[in-house]
């Protein structure tokens, strides 16, 4: 049977999640969503289970948060956040979308704001 996009996007973020666990050392994992409107990140503790702290472009007074300046807004506000809870080294979870546009625009932001991935 085949599947369907959206069902191939699904098993290929499980399978980068699964992959990400065996590398990430214990280090805790920055995961990006990406919507057609916004985009959020979290820092998420694998071992405990917990979400660390998180960011979306719904906190800012933007309208709307689908542009690359959006993204690199909430890169830089997931990266300090993360640093003030003495989080600086991750395990980058692009959740199966490709590194380019927002999620490289979000990714970049974070490095330059001090996480280290």
């Amino acid at each position: 049977m085949a599947l369907s996009p959206r069902q191939l996007l699904a098993r290929r973020a499980e399978r980068n999640r699964t992959r990400l666990k065996k590398l990430s050392n214990g280090r805790p994992r920055l995961s990006v969503f990406r919507s057609d409107k916004n985009i959020y990140a979290q820092v998420i503790d694998d071992a405990s289970g917990v979400t660390i702290v998180s960011a979306s472009s719904l906190e800012s007074g933007k309208k709307q948060g689908s542009d690359q300046a959006a993204a690199t807004e909430v890169g830089k506000l997931v990266a300090q956040r993360a640093i003030e809870k003495g989080v600086s080294d991750v395990v980058f979870d692009r959740g199966g979308y490709i590194y380019h546009g927002r999620v490289k625009a979000l990714a970049e932001a974070a490095r330059e704001a001090g996480l280290n991935f």
